[in-house]
């Protein structure tokens, strides 16, 4: 063929920067066009929301919008780059570790592939913020949590997803179920919840520890372990169960719940002196809502944090691929300009998060206390405006779900494995309604200021048995279907909304709103499933029976 053309296999076509652009703008179109479609719904859903029913303008807008879009920017760049970067190592260690190394390395290489897709996910950013909420003097342990201890707290927030990938491999390997892994976990959980929900100091940090385990399970953490649970299964011979594919999400988001509250309970317990200093500082809260930081300042943090998450995952995957799977990576050029991708994207995204989607968020959460509650004349009384705050708590998580591409492609896959008894558009609004419930309920506990603990422990003690009587299929759906409802736009408009408004309202911390958007999908999806399965016994019951006849 070369002698034909008169080029060999080496050659190059060379294209000239117009024709680059001619052939490159439609697929970057559709790139950006596909993170548009997921962020702006609910960001215009805020904006409409603030402007229409609340009468509020939006503070800031020029800077929001600009940080808006630099998510979009981000997102656009970041997903291309983990696409072309960071699968290819993963689905080739995963396809080769087994083959070449012991089964102690391979758990050990999936702990520590949790760990560091945890501290690459976008929505770790949103944990390092939060702390400017918190008032030293009321909760001095979350205080020093989130300010004192970051890396700490994300690092352990990281064991316990490193812990649940281990877990989803040996799941693999020895073909166990999901539901006898979920019980003693989540009863562990709920254990150390209510030891924690019964001391005062400890108790701000319960809405942390569970919204943690919402924020690990985004676009980093799960087609990297996924990836590489796959290609296991396939090494193994479980490809076909529908195991490599489910149940390692669910864990992904529990363990860190555990984590996250032994780190807590421990700082409690052996480290007094500093939670005193702590609660004597000064308790100004700074950024209420607004980015009081120099441009200067957002980029140069913005960089480091985006070359701390990526590059030393890249490091650790390389090493692991030349060094013990020894298989040379595939399309070199590509991986490498993937990771350049995925290192600008995290940088721009890291810039809209701090300087529009958390803004925004914080900005409509303060607003909404107005409604009902003074200084000034409440818009529409205290009753009503309430039940407005959570009707909109409802349609935000609604509107929300709807709009991530992982429930879609999650949708579609069920749709396949339950042979369309599941049909793909039923599952996407059984999520959707699960997750509006869920924020309308975590809503709820902050304009009532009650223990977080008094709704998980009743919503997770009936889920359970509900989990035990549902067949394997759908307790892999329902569980997996939370983690996939949290992704990077989610995550720091709830989080930044519910900060906001526990911080207008006065109460101690805002968190849990996420919580309760994860467990409330999965009560909807078994219910749902329980009823289709009944459904279709009674339809097979009359054809049995003519067998009979």
């Amino acid at each position: 063929m070369s002698r034909v053309t008169g080029r060999t296999a080496n050659d190059h076509i060379r294209v000239t920067p117009r024709e680059a652009t001619i052939i490159l703008a439609p697929y970057i179109g559709n790139k950006f066009w596909e993170q548009l479609s997921l962020v702006l719904p609910i960001v215009g859903y805020l904006v409409l929301f603030q402007l229409i029913v609340l009468r509020e303008s939006i503070e800031q807008a020029f800077q929001i919008g600009w940080g808006v879009f630099c998510v979009i920017i981000g997102l656009m760049f970041f997903m291309e780059g983990l696409r072309l970067g960071l699968m290819p190592f993963s689905e080739r260690i995963g396809a080769g570790l087994p083959q070449s190394a012991t089964l102690p390395v391979v758990l050990g290489f999936a702990f520590l592939v949790g760990v560091g897709a945890t501290l690459a996910e976008p929505s770790i950013g949103v944990l390092r913020q939060a702390g400017v909420w918190i008032s030293p003097e009321r909760a001095p342990l979350l205080y020093y949590l989130l300010n004192k201890q970051t890396m700490l707290l994300v690092v352990f927030v990281g064991i316990g997803v490193g812990i649940a990938a281990l877990l989803g491999i040996l799941r693999i390997i020895r073909d166990w179920r999901l539901a006898p892994l979920i019980t003693p976990t989540v009863l562990g959980a709920l254990g150390l919840t209510l030891i924690a929900a019964l001391n005062e100091t400890t108790a701000p940090i319960v809405g942390l520890a569970w919204d943690s385990g919402a924020v690990t399970t985004g676009p980093v953490t799960v087609p990297l372990v996924l990836s590489l649970g796959i290609g296991l299964a396939t090494v193994v011979g479980r490809a076909d169960t529908g195991k490599a594919g489910f149940g390692i999400v669910t864990l992904a988001s529990l363990f860190p719940i555990i984590t996250v509250l032994l780190l807590g309970l421990a700082l409690y317990h052996f480290g007094a002196a500093d939670l005193a200093a702590v609660a004597s500082s000064p308790g100004a809260i700074e950024a209420q809502g607004s980015v009081e930081v120099s441009i200067g300042g957002v980029l140069f943090s913005s960089l480091i944090a985006a070359f701390q998450a990526i590059v030393p995952l890249i490091i650790f995957l390389y090493l692991v691929l030349a060094f013990v799977v020894r298989i040379p990576l595939e399309h070199p050029r590509e991986v490498w300009l993937g990771i350049f991708f995925a290192v600008l994207g995290m940088f721009i995204f890291n810039l809209g998060l701090t300087t529009g989607l958390s803004p925004l968020g914080a900005q409509v959460g303060m607003t909404l206390p107005f409604t009902f509650n003074p200084p000034g004349e409440a818009l529409i009384g205290e009753v009503v405006g309430r039940v407005v705050t959570v009707i909109f708590g409802f349609l935000m998580g609604y509107g929300a779900t709807l709009a991530e591409p992982a429930l879609n492609a999650l949708a579609i896959k069920v749709e396949e494995i339950t042979v369309g008894a599941f049909k793909r558009s039923l599952l996407m609004h059984t999520v959707a309604f699960g997750v509006g419930i869920g924020i309308a309920l975590g809503v709820t506990k902050l304009l009532f200021d009650f223990s977080l603990a008094w709704l998980l422990l009743p919503l997770y003690l009936l889920l359970l048995p509900v989990t035990a009587i549902s067949s394997e299929a759908f307790v892999n759906i329902g569980w997996d279907s939370a983690g996939v409802t949290t992704g990077p736009i989610t995550v720091p408009l709830v989080i930044a909304l519910g900060l906001g408004l526990g911080s207008s309202i006065n109460v101690i911390e805002g968190f849990g709103i996420l919580a309760m958007a994860s467990v409330c999908p999965i009560i909807s999806v078994l219910t749902v499933g329980f009823l289709a399965g009944r459904r279709r016994e009674r339809r097979e019951e009359p054809a049995e029976d003519e067998e009979d006849i």
